[in-house]
């Protein structure tokens, strides 16, 4: 039989085919092909470079990976910038350092206002500390509430440490971040110059208090310094330069003398009143780390130290350089340490905060939030407060026997985790401060 004639669409396709074969043809696609190889041979005759010995590991995100991350916590905020930081944040000169705000430069005009409360509510201070019933204590905390006039952005980074003036007349805060910085915020003052923030410290503030006896100071400590904030004479004067700070308190004599505390373990007892910035004392306590130290509110000779796993009182009459003993120690303590603080009006118990969660709490606050700490109720003998990771996010109140006794929330205004808290030694005010450098007030409601 003769060959059947192609249709259109064969046709068509015949054309095509013919058309692209002719196209690829004149490419000379086969000639460049061999080039390549001998040009691909070439190139794997030469020597290759010789790879480095060290590559820098390429971090990834655990969040874009949808990992969980560890339970194990960071270093802690002690640990000296790296040099990429300290190229970034310019080094803060030894010494007195003027009060000057961080925005704004050179007049001060700004903040006059904010210092002046600060030394008219410091004149004339007396706290009493007054044990209320359970049933009134527990009214009270219903009656605490936060809104959104009482959150403000007080400093840049993660907020470390923070201070709350004893005053009953002014609602005045101090809040120290990982940086070195430290904010002050008036909280009845509704206007934008409310609050200003000062950088005194080249890094993380540790540790924050008003001086007991005159709280025109305002005492701070980071890992290399020990500063005093006198709005008086609007200066921070360095009382103490070191290395590895990590917490500090007042030892008897106001606020004298101080026992500090080091990441290496080691304490220090500091005296304001001797020249000089150096310590009087630094003592070998046996710890690995120390965390925090905690002055007995009676016996002021007295102090508890936290470490890793560490957890002893120990007599400052008594310290040597090395070789110290403890008055004694807590036991069971299974994982890193975060904090101990004796109870305020007797001292009679501690209450400390670790990462084996024996409270049936959740302390392991990861890579990004500040280390929990207790803190005691200063008005009552029996309650603490500490953050927490329970969604929706509250910081809680326990009674010392472990049991939940209230909750702060507010899941339109409280969103995150509050890893530090302060209670006003007087009044129903606890302040929560966040890692975006937000504080947080709970406070009772005023009608009219």
């Amino acid at each position: 039989d003769g060959h059947s004639p192609l249709s259109a669409y064969e046709r068509k396709r015949l054309k095509n085919i013919t058309e692209n074969a002719k196209f690829f043809a004149a490419l000379q696609l086969h000639e460049v092909c061999l080039g390549s190889e001998q040009h691909q041979n070439v190139l794997s005759n030469r020597a290759k470079p010789k790879k480095a010995e060290e590559e820098p590991v390429r971090r990834r995100s655990m969040r874009l990976q949808r990992v969980e991350p560890s339970e194990l916590a960071l270093p802690e905020v002690s640990t000296q910038p790296i040099a990429e930081e300290n190229d970034r944040w310019p080094q803060v000169p030894a010494g007195p350092l003027p009060m000057l705000p961080e925005d704004q430069m050179g007049d001060s005009k700004l903040t006059e206002d904010l210092l002046a409360v600060w030394m008219s509510i410091s004149e004339v201070i007396v706290v009493t500390k007054v044990l209320v019933v359970l049933c009134r204590y527990q009214d009270s905390l219903n009656s605490m509430v936060l809104s959104e006039e009482n959150i403000r952005k007080v400093v840049k980074t993660r907020v470390c440490s923070m201070a709350i003036h004893p005053s009953e007349s002014i609602l005045f805060l101090a809040a120290g971040d990982k940086n070195g910085q430290i904010g002050l915020w008036n909280v009845d003052c509704r206007s934008e110059e409310a609050a200003h923030s000062f950088t005194p410290h080249d890094d993380a503030v540790n540790c924050m208090y008003f001086s007991p006896c005159n709280p025109a100071h305002l005492l701070s400590l980071s890992s290399q310094s020990l500063r005093c904030g006198d709005v008086t004479r609007a200066l921070f004067d360095e009382i103490y330069r070191g290395e590895e700070m990590s917490s500090f308190d007042f030892l008897e004599g106001g606020d004298s003398t101080a026992v500090v505390g080091q990441w290496n373990g080691d304490v220090l007892v500091v005296d304001r009143r001797t020249p000089g910035t150096s310590a009087e004392l630094s003592a070998d306590i046996g710890f690995t780390r120390t965390r925090t130290v905690h002055v007995h509110p009676v016996h002021k000779q007295y102090f508890v130290a936290a470490g890793s796993k560490d957890v002893a009182v120990y007599d400052v009459r008594y310290l040597k350089t090395s070789k110290n003993k403890p008055v004694s120690s807590l036991q069971g303590h299974t994982k890193s340490v975060a904090s101990a603080y004796f109870s305020p009006l007797t001292g009679h118990k501690v209450v400390t905060v670790c990462a084996d969660d024996k409270l049936r709490h959740r302390n392991n606050t990861g890579r990004w939030l500040t280390r929990f700490r207790a803190i005691w109720e200063p008005k009552q003998e029996e309650f603490f407060v500490v953050g927490s990771l329970v969604q929706p996010r509250q910081i809680e109140v326990f009674q010392d026997t472990g049991k939940l006794v209230h909750a702060f929330c507010n899941p339109d205004c409280l969103a995150s985790v509050c890893s530090i808290n302060v209670l006003h030694p007087s009044r129903n005010i606890l302040v929560g401060g966040n890692s975006s450098g937000r504080l947080h007030v709970f406070r009772e409601e005023t009608t009219g």
